[in-house]
């Protein structure tokens, strides 16, 4: 089974559904949230991205978006790669998180 998601209407809007590797509960801490906030706000802001709607849980997330470019496909890749680089930088950085060695693989 793949694991990309097809968009087959360009000017579709679409819910997706997304989770962590393993479920951990990343955005129990606001650091990491406000890394998944910020991501949405560029995406709105800069690339695009129509969002009609989101809930970040504790180990997922879930959106109703659009691209006004017609590319979802690349709109979501450059979200989750951009988002993801972020919140395993921030998880290493963070002298305070105690489950750093288990949440990130280097």
């Amino acid at each position: 089974m793949s694991r990309k998601y097809k968009f087959h209407n360009k000017e579709g809007l679409y819910f997706i559904s997304f989770a962590v590797v393993y479920w951990i509960d990343v955005f129990v801490r606001d650091c990491y949230f406000d890394i998944i906030m910020r991501s949405l706000d560029y995406g709105r802001k800069n690339k695009g991205m129509e969002l009609y709607a989101y809930c970040v849980m504790t180990s997922h997330m879930h959106m109703m978006f659009r691209a006004a470019s017609g590319n979802a496909s690349d709109l979501l890749r450059d979200f989750k790669t951009y988002t993801s680089k972020r919140l395993q930088e921030e998880i290493v950085n963070n002298h305070q998180e105690s489950r750093r060695e288990w949440m990130v693989w280097t």
